[in-house]
């Protein structure tokens, strides 16, 4: 006899057709459906609150008086919840954000003293390689998805080489490090038992279809049904359903269950032989259409804010309150999570990854904005708390009222580049004169010249500029505000090779002379070359750019194309009109710059005007109007156009193995999708990109089966096409969506920059005026560089915290027990990146994180002055003293740090 496990849940998109807070009024009424229905019907044994604890929260928001009821059913085991705190997308959210989301779904379910052990992951847009050997790091030993994989059936048998394809809806998952889960697929979707008649005739034909379905594809007589789908309303009837389905079928046992049960009967069955798949799950096996990989160019300004909020919090805030902690004895943990919730609300698939309508996105950039302010507070009072202990007293020595401010290299890695800060040299408070007269009195002195130097009165290459008086204002901690006007300063220096987690202290100090002249902006054209001892870059008279790797003598021509077609798609999914030719900028540049006028950076400013169609026809909002599935549509874009310029500045900084760029524009035009293009002159069958924990490995064909024309994928922080000897690696900050397209011999790798589209999609029309983002001004940083055979890995790993700015706080002089420069933590190893360095829950000890970004192992060393690292995983309780300091391929390491005796 088979069962028929039957899982009462409803997928809980917490925002998407709807705004948060209507989404928000029918989870209340849905729990309160639950509650009542577990009152009054005792053959009700369970509902599963989709994996997501912040459902918990969310309901109490408006019903705080049943927090007692809500604990008696998860106490006697009907209220199923966690493990997660929500359901993230996997691919748009940091590797530390995944981790986090783990983390504090762990602290809140323990918190209600239940969770249910399984990887839940029912909607996500395809499922990140190293999956695995997270869940075997939460000892969970089962995940269960909704996308990814093809299932075949039994009838059908995969081959050994087919990695992303399964007989059965059950299969072994291989990380990329070697773990090894039982997957689970919604081979028939997490709605596969939903709303089951009770009328006997209808129960019959309908368990009768659906049986088939879950059996061809079934690996044990356990079949997984599950009721519920989209913000679906709890079956009350369920009971009867059930009841009448065994009536019918005498060699079924249809039961209410859960997934504890399920996955306990499961895997008491499953058979010896299973296929395994292997990495990343994306759909790699299907027509290409719905990878939904799309996603990562929607709403483009969503993910650049969401890569600034996961460095301030993960790169810098946590940092520096680890180091601070030192200091106060005190590590904010509670404002953290705070932070981190506010952040992680917005990594639902439907929220990050732009594809809700307007009013979603609307609240989510507000939650961007506040989760911001709490990470600068946290940085404001760490950094505080440091300069107040470092030795600033060489300010004594190095020159006459000099002012002392302290650098911060917040990351793992070691840093050169510019520090861009602000600084006072003189301020007038309102108790000691009337504003008015503050200002005058500041205004009318004569500006100095000014130097910055260190600690030795060395000087160091620097720009000051002074600025008018301001206004500002001071909190202190035991007395009200004190407001106040000052002289500032605009400071931009140049450090060379900061330590990994490290400080420095300089002194700006009065000069008779300018320390740096100006220089003129050259604008001849033939001039328009700049350099370094690494890289050069040279603008050609068709627009284009040609990159030259000084150090192994390649040269790249073709590079910075911009690249425009239309898009009659939606939020979730490209679509070119059919037959339409791409709008590139080649002989379109209309203005070329060339700046030199600092000793440590030179920079080239080109402008290039491109005619674009200025939306779609009339053709588009007929088909959206009607619905029309989007591969069906046959709208082009009018003829009318309009000018779109485009201000690119590409900057190469001293010792810099990268090419900065910035793009600006202000997009005037609708339905279209802008793309930045670079020609590698490599050529290879696979490419890198930098993606959950791993450098995954992605083929450059496409599937046999797969008939989308485009092949887009997506990153984090870099995307890299190589050979044995050479490679060229591309560094977004906040663009996420790429395609590596193999053309003219060679790969050339396509990033896009943004698209814009009037329409949500999937299930409907919902129109999206906002995603159009007309006129909204477009700010885009990426970054080019470039390898040999030797230094691979340290490139990559430097890719991670390029975008990842220095911290300086002003300060004065005093004693401190801090020296006025130091290391905090010692990490090396090229192939070894760091993701975290916080402090455990547990107790107050730090803990760091890393992986070996690498296929291959990895030694690295770590250094922590008067502590001693124990082996853990990512859930930060404390092993066995580390000793090896070795990292398998692709492992993910994490240490919770002991006090030495």
């Amino acid at each position: 006899m088979k069962t028929v496990h039957i899982i009462s849940h409803s997928h809980w998109d917490r925002e998407w057709y709807l705004p948060y807070e209507r989404h928000h009024m029918l989870l209340v009424e849905l729990i309160d459906d639950v509650l009542e229905l577990f009152e009054t019907d005792p053959a009700f044994k369970s509902f599963y609150l989709d994996g997501q604890t912040i459902i918990l929260d969310d309901y109490l928001q408006v019903r705080p008086d049943k927090k007692e009821v809500l604990q008696k059913y998860i106490d006697n085991g009907q209220l199923k919840i966690g493990p997660f705190y929500i359901l993230q997308d996997a691919f748009l959210t940091s590797s530390e954000s995944n981790v986090r989301n783990m983390l504090i779904g762990h602290q809140e379910s323990k918190k209600w003293g239940a969770t249910t052990e399984i990887g839940y992951y029912p909607d996500t847009f395809g499922n990140a390689g190293q999956t695995p050997q997270l869940m075997k790091q939460l000892d969970f030993d089962l995940a269960a998805f909704g996308r990814g994989v093809k299932p075949t059936g039994f009838a059908n048998q995969s081959s050994e080489d087919d990695n992303f394809v399964s007989s059965y809806s059950e299969m072994n998952w291989k990380g990329a490090d070697g773990s090894e889960i039982t997957g689970l697929l919604f081979a028939n979707w997490y709605s596969n038992g939903n709303e089951v008649p009770i009328d006997r005739e209808e129960a019959k034909a309908y368990w009768m279809q659906k049986l088939k379905d879950a059996e061809a594809y079934a690996s044990t007589d356990h079949l997984l049904f599950m009721n519920g789908c989209d913000h679906q309303p709890v079956q009350k009837d369920l009971s009867e359903a059930i009841r009448v389905a065994n009536e019918l079928f005498e060699d079924y046992h249809f039961i209410h269950s859960d997934f504890t049960a399920y996955m306990t009967s499961l895997k008491e069955n499953l058979p010896k032989k299973l296929d395994t798949v292997r990495g990343e799950l994306t759909s790699q096996e299907t027509e290409g259409w719905y990878t939904l990989t799309n996603t990562a160019s929607s709403r483009v300004y969503l993910k650049q804010d969401n890569a600034k909020l996961s460095r301030l919090l993960e790169n810098i805030a946590e940092p520096l309150a680890v180091m601070a902690a030192e200091q106060t004895g005190k590590y904010p943990h509670d404002i953290l999570d705070y932070a981190w919730k506010t952040y992680m609300q917005n990594h639902p698939h439907d929220s990050i990854c732009g594809c809700s309508i307007d009013e979603v996105h609307d609240e989510m950039e507000t939650r961007f904005m506040k989760a911001e302010h709490v990470a600068q507070h946290i940085i404001d009072e760490a950094v505080a708390a440091m300069t107040e202990a470092i030795d600033t007293t060489a300010a004594e020595t190095v020159g006459e009222s000099a002012v002392p401010f302290v650098i911060f290299n917040t990351t793992g890695d070691v840093k050169t580049g510019v520090v861009k800060t602000e600084l006072e040299c003189e301020a007038i408070y309102f108790s000691e004169l009337y504003p008015t007269q503050s200002y005058k009195k500041l205004k009318d002195k004569t500006p100095l010249n000014y130097a910055v130097v260190d600690s030795e009165g060395r000087k160091v290459a620097a720009n000051v500029s002074e600025k008018s008086p301001r206004f500002d204002y001071d909190l202190p901690k035991d007395k009200f505000r004190q407001p106040y006007v000052a002289r500032k300063l605009d400071v931009e220096l140049f450090v060379e090779e900061m330590d990994s987690f490290s400080w420095r202290t300089y002194y700006l100090v009065p000069e008779s002379e300018k320390t740096i002249d100006s220089q003129p902006i050259v604008t001849d054209e033939d001039t328009a070359l700049i350099e370094n001892d690494y890289l050069q870059v040279t603008v050609e008279a068709d627009g284009s750019v040609t990159l030259k790797d000084k150090v192994c003598g390649h040269v790249y021509p073709d590079a910075l194309v911009f690249e425009d077609t239309g898009d009659i798609g939606n939020e979730y999914v490209y679509k070119q009109p059919e037959g339409e030719a791409p709008l590139t900028s080649r002989n379109r540049l209309t203005a070329a710059n060339c700046i030199k006028d600092k000793p440590y950076q030179q920079s080239l400013v080109l402008t290039h005007t491109i005619p674009i169609p200025v939306s779609a026809d009339d053709q588009l909002f007929l088909e959206q109007n009607k619905v029309v599935e989007f591969r069906n549509r046959r709208a082009q874009r009018v003829e009318q156009t309009q000018l779109l310029e485009i201000r690119t500045e590409l900057t190469l900084e001293k010792g810099s193995e990268f090419v900065k760029i910035k793009t600006q524009l202000t997009n005037g035009m609708k339905d279209h999708r802008l793309r930045v293009r670079f020609k590698s002159g490599i050529l290879s069958p696979v490419h890198y990109a930098d993606s959950l924990f791993e450098t995954v490995e992605r083929p450059n064909k496409v599937s046999s089966v797969w008939t989308n024309p485009e092949n887009p994928q997506r990153m984090h922080h870099y995307v890299n096409v190589c050979t044995e000897n050479q490679g060229m690696i591309l560094v977004p900050d906040g663009l996420n969506e790429y395609e590596v397209i193999e053309e003219d011999g060679q790969l050339t790798v396509a990033l896009t920059l943004f698209r814009s589209v009037g329409e949500m999609g999937d299930w409907g029309y919902f129109p999206t005026p906002g995603a159009q983002m007309m006129e909204r001004k477009l700010s885009f940083d990426y970054a080019v560089g470039f390898h040999s055979d030797t230094d691979r890995s340290a490139k990559l790993k430097a890719a991670l915290s390029l975008f990842v700015p220095f911290i300086s706080k002003q300060t004065d002089c005093h004693s401190g027990n801090l020296p006025e420069s130091n290391q905090f933590l010692d990490v090396a190893g090229d192939g070894i990146a760091v993701t975290a360095l916080k402090h455990s829950r547990h107790s107050f000890r730090p803990v760091t994180r890393l992986y070996n970004l690498t296929p291959e192992p990895g030694a690295y060393s770590l250094k922590l002055h008067g502590y001693r690292p124990f082996k853990s995983t990512i859930l930060e309780t404390k092993g066995d003293l580390e000793e090896h300091y070795q990292a398998n391929p692709f492992e993910i390491v994490t240490h919770v740090w002991e006090k030495e005796d």
